[in-house]
């Protein structure tokens, strides 16, 4: 088995193949860094490639400097303890390493460790933005370890208020990493659970892409080709963990889900996200429990393109065999098929339904997502 390599400048400049994270050093030098401080979560920092990225930095001169108190789900205590260690060890670039919760707030401490506003004053709302020193941002390179959010290659990062208990989008064009490195050899120590929420994580980007109703042809393309990739190989990778050909594909199915959502996510996030803040779910398999309920909800409006998927994909029976497809694939994989089995209780459901259709993502939805069919919605999943 033979896994791609390939060098990619779209949307950044990407250096995808197996045995790539030894040149992360020349890609800390063309990001424009010299004392780069590796952030990642608390899991990965315990992990043998946590030790092999800061002997990568050490021999090259570049020291072994790591911020790994990132919980599974980033808050702005996580955020304010990563800006500090930035600015203590006087640092001018960030590693963002590890899954998405590593990367978005490896991204975020880079992008905040130079503002003087609160981190709020920059959520993913109209031209909010512009308020942002753009001039302050530190340069950022990417290395996910996980093969799901796709954050190396995204504009924003996503950050739990801790008083509010209220996932935010944080957005900025220079959030966007310098250099992406994605070696599929790092993926290869993933657990099952891991594997299959993170890689579900990547369908329901690039499902929900494809179905947004917004114009944007490339990203919709893009998101039709991830969700064939996931499709093919996604099962392997579970199946048979250090298949490097298989994780090779579902990190640029991943990478492919987070340039695809350009135009736009839905209601599965919009739900998920509300779950994450207050049950500390995993984000990718609460968004796979959520997906096939909200596909029947979405029909009236995608109908007639999921049919058009489904025959590229070689889903035979139409919206309802694209459906049932979603659900054999969440059953081999050993995702729970509701949010209970996830510990998500039906005590929370009005606050969740008001906090869903506040979210950002709510807007991407085909199909208008109001409070009641909110409710609907975690009702029938719960």
């Amino acid at each position: 088995m033979t896994a791609p390599t390939a060098n990619w400048s779209y949307p950044t400049a990407v250096r995808f193949g197996p045995g790539r994270i030894a040149e992360l050093a020349d890609a800390c030098r063309a990001a424009g860094m010299t004392r780069p401080l590796v952030v990642t979560d608390r899991g990965v920092a315990r992990l043998p490639i946590a030790g092999q990225v800061l002997d990568i930095l050490d021999s090259a001169g570049f020291g072994r400097a790591l911020f790994g108190e990132v919980d599974p789900n980033p808050t702005d205590a996580n955020l304010a303890a990563g800006i500090a260690a930035f600015r203590a060890g006087g640092h001018d670039g960030v590693i963002a390493f590890g899954g998405g919760s590593g990367l978005d707030l490896g991204k975020l401490v880079a992008f905040m460790a130079g503002q003087t506003r609160p981190v709020w004053d920059f959520e993913d709302v109209g031209d909010w933005w512009t308020r942002a020193d753009a001039a302050a941002i530190a340069p950022i390179v990417a290395v996910p370890t996980t093969a799901g959010t796709g954050s190396e290659v995204g504009r924003a990062g996503v950050l739990t208020d801790t008083g509010t208990h209220v996932k935010k989008v944080i957005f900025h064009p220079k959030i966007l990493p310098a250099q992406v490195i994605c070696d599929a050899e790092l993926t290869t120590g993933m657990p099952k659970p891991i594997t299959a929420g993170t890689g579900m994580d990547a369908f329901a980007h690039c499902l929900e892409a494809y179905c947004a109703p917004s114009y944007h042809p490339m990203s919709h393309g893009i998101a039709l080709e991830g969700m064939r990739l996931v499709k093919e190989w996604l099962p392997e990778a579970y199946a048979d963990p250090g298949n490097i050909e298989a994780r090779a594909h579902m990190m640029a199915a991943a990478a492919m889900g987070a340039v695809a959502f350009q135009k736009g996510l839905g209601a599965v996030h919009a739900l998920s996200h509300p779950v994450g803040a207050l049950y500390d779910t995993h984000h990718g398999t609460t968004n796979a429990v959520v997906l096939p309920t909200v596909l029947p909800f979405n029909r009236p409006a995608i109908e007639e393109r999921i049919t058009a998927a489904a025959a590229y994909l070689g889903i035979a029976g139409g919206f309802d065999g694209f459906v049932h497809f979603v659900q054999s694939l969440r059953a081999a994989l050993g995702i729970p098929e509701t949010l209970g089995a996830l510990g998500v209780g039906r005590d929370r459901i009005a606050e969740m339904a008001a906090m869903a259709i506040k979210d950002p993502t709510a807007g991407g939805n085909p199909v208008p997502l109001t409070v009641e069919a909110a409710t609907r919605l975690y009702e029938a999943c719960i």
